[in-house]
């Protein structure tokens, strides 16, 4: 299989009337094991630590990356594995939690605007803004608590919050960053094995929360909200991704490639030295075989 193909398999047409009905949690593409995969990752890896270094010395553009999933999906695991080959300080990774107090009384995009990305470096949100139209459309006794004017939370507010989103991200983009999304989509009977798998195994009982199955008991209400997400914020210059995430391997491939695909676009260069830049290197070179 073409390269290519992965990342075209799993994005989501600009204005599509996407239903995640059509992305199968369990797909893989022909790729049948991990251990088939394994080269096509290892590969795509390096190749993303070589692009990550000429995104550096380019210093133009920045990247963002958001991950969004149903708990136990794979989002750790895929950054991690994913980024395994890049320089750590051409990364910054952060995760949202419950909002603090003073980023309740400030604007659902305040928090996570101030851990932007620098030019030439990539950015990594394990969760996001997006948490604002999923947990707090599901929970909206959460919106309450943001202290909004009455006449700003009525129902219109969903529809609201994504046309906001949709400006946000066109201005980052406008502006030099490029912004990726990935919803990683795992079915509920492999979230089912892999919560179990965390109760069963002793150095995976710390990643258990029991508050993930009182959330697992409305999954048909957060799948309502996801697909209304990639719906209304799918777009050209700010794509998503729905990609299958039951076989962990065969997500890390996906997301991998996409990221290349999308950086490969950027034509990055290393910078061009100036003639009295060369004069000194030769200079300097000089010096050294001297020695």
């Amino acid at each position: 299989m073409k390269r290519a193909a992965l990342p075209k398999a799993f994005r989501v047409k600009d204005g599509e009337r996407f239903r995640l009905s059509a992305i199968d949690p369990g797909e893989t593409l022909g790729f049948k094991s991990k251990e088939q995969a394994a080269t096509a990752l290892t590969k795509g890896v390096e190749r993303l630590a070589a692009l990550q270094e000429k995104l550096y010395a380019d210093d133009h553009w920045a990247v963002l990356l958001i991950f969004q999933a149903m708990d136990a999906a794979g989002k750790d695991s895929t950054i991690k594995h994913v980024m395994s080959g890049v320089n750590p300080q051409g990364t910054q990774v952060f995760a949202f939690k419950a909002p603090s107090a003073e980023e309740l009384d400030h604007d659902f995009l305040w928090r996570t605007t101030r851990c932007l990305p620098e030019r030439g470096r990539i950015g990594i949100f394990n969760r996001s803004y997006y948490e604002e139209v999923l947990v707090v459309r599901v929970h909206q006794e959460f919106l309450a608590k943001q202290h909004l004017p009455a006449r700003l939370a009525g129902r219109n507010v969903w529809r609201q919050r994504f046309e906001s989103i949709n400006d946000h991200e066109r201005h980052l983009v406008r502006n030099g960053t490029l912004v990726l999304k990935f919803f990683l989509h795992v079915s509920p009977v492999e979230q089912r094995r892999r919560f179990l798998a965390r109760l069963e195994e002793p150095s995976k009982n710390w990643k258990f929360n029991a508050g993930d199955l009182a959330e697992r008991d409305r999954w048909d209400e957060y799948m309502h909200a996801y697909e209304e997400m990639v719906q209304h914020t799918a777009t050209r210059h700010a794509p998503w991704f729905v990609v299958p995430a039951d076989h962990k391997w065969f997500t890390r491939l996906v997301v991998v490639e996409s990221i290349i695909d999308a950086l490969e676009g950027l034509d990055l260069a290393y910078p061009a030295l100036s003639a009295d830049q060369r004069t000194a290197m030769k200079a300097a070179k000089a010096t050294l075989e001297r020695e």
